[in-house]
């Protein structure tokens, strides 16, 4: 569960922190550009149990990241994809990669 103090903050960054924060969240963001199943999701992320899985997914969806879609079919069938307010972090979560790509070794530190 997230912290509505996190949302309602009028910093930015606690704001966003709100938003995306968590150990899962970037991930599944990450995955949505491949995956949108759930169960490929969950598959793609053997860590994430299902519970958690759909709870972030939910939350994301409340925060305008993800579109979920239910087919009515038998079996029930759910797909999830970015919104444009989603897909506009990809850039932003390549830039992390790189920026960590660029980490100093913790011998270059000292």
């Amino acid at each position: 569960m997230r912290d509505a103090a996190f949302c309602t903050s009028t910093c930015s960054v606690t704001r966003t922190m709100g938003v995306l924060g968590g150990k899962w969240k970037l991930i599944i963001i990450s995955h949505l550009t491949q995956h949108r199943r759930f169960g490929q999701l969950a598959q793609r992320m053997p860590l994430i149990s299902r519970k958690v899985l759909t709870e972030q997914l939910k939350e994301l969806e409340e925060d305008g990241v993800v579109r979920r879609e239910a087919f009515a079919e038998l079996p029930p069938r759910v797909e999830y994809s970015l919104t444009p307010y989603g897909q506009a972090l990809l850039p932003i979560l390549e830039q992390l990669c790189a920026w960590h790509s660029a980490a100093p070794t913790p011998a270059a530190v000292e």
